[in-house]
């Protein structure tokens, strides 16, 4: 949510990397934020005891699995925008469909220290330096904007800058980046409320107990189409000084095979795959008008 659950444009250029099936060629370890890992030269291939289980590659995700990231809470069938960018992942790793397994991860569980029984996590997790001293993250697969969703018949519903928000009862999904970006870029006379789901989110809307939700732009349009019969996307936002909010693959902190995913990731950014993708699951966010100050 953002997650934000949580843009509307993904990153499309990256530098160009040779992944072989096999295995990948020691590169150098990224030093953007979202990259981390070991620097020693990484066993990228498919039977890597750096894997969960050598011979699979588990990927993990939330329950529910909302659309536009996945269709019809099924993960595995390679539909949504970000079973697609995984299936991509993995085929570059050298997996076939059959290898790849998915379970469940809390969205709030998935940044915690500990150990992970995953390789990596897709669900719409934002890069950021508090939640990286934790876990690794690939570099990022899409960057993301906040919406905003009321109903049709609210007074909100017209609203055309940030602004005027001010007296406004904001809903947030809990654990999400959408809660600090309501402060400081509505500045709400009153905090936002907190929801453990989108769900609650959505009753709490009906209800009248909130005038809006603010979460990422693609989730508003899935909650607008499918759980909403009044729904009205006012606008969108970014984030205050241009610093751009960006999903990444989670990973255990220190794993070996963090630098493998990173550079199937850059390679498909690279060849234009990322892209194609974006295009695909999630063109209708860009019609969004934009909210400003």
């Amino acid at each position: 949510m953002s997650r934000t659950r949580i843009a509307v444009a993904a990153s499309a250029a990256a530098t160009a990397v040779v992944l072989a099936a096999a295995g990948c060629a020691p590169q150098p370890q990224s030093t953007t934020p979202g990259a981390a890992g070991s620097a020693k030269a990484a066993d990228c291939t498919t039977g890597s005891p750096s894997l969960h289980k050598p011979g699979q590659l588990t990927v993990a995700t939330d329950s529910p699995a909302y659309e536009p990231w996945f269709d019809s809470n099924t993960p595995s069938n390679g539909k949504g925008f970000e079973s697609a960018v995984a299936y991509a992942v993995a085929g570059k790793l050298g997996f076939a469909k059959d290898q790849v397994k998915w379970v469940v991860e809390p969205f709030a569980h998935s940044y915690a220290p500990g150990a992970k029984s995953y390789d990596f996590d897709i669900n719409q997790i934002s890069i950021t330096p508090q939640r990286a001293k934790a876990v690794d993250f690939s570099g990022s697969y899409y960057t993301a904007s906040q919406a905003v969703l009321t109903l049709k018949d609210s007074k909100f519903a017209d609203a055309t800058s940030l602004s005027a928000f001010k007296d406004a009862k904001i809903g947030v999904q809990v654990a999400t980046t959408s809660y600090q970006a309501v402060l400081d870029q509505l500045k709400p006379s009153q905090k936002p409320s907190v929801f453990n789901t989108t769900k609650d989110e959505v009753t709490a809307l009906t209800n009248g107990q909130i005038d809006a939700i603010v979460t990422d732009l693609p989730t508003v349009f899935y909650l607008a189409g499918a759980e909403l019969d009044n729904g009205k996307i006012v606008g969108q936002f970014g984030y205050a000084g241009g610093t751009p909010e960006e999903f990444g693959l989670l990973l255990p902190k220190n794993s070996g095979y963090t630098s493998c995913v990173d550079k199937a990731l850059s390679a498909l950014k690279a060849d234009g795959t990322i892209a194609r993708l974006t295009k695909q699951w999630l063109s209708a966010s860009a019609n969004v008008p934009e909210l400003k100050q």
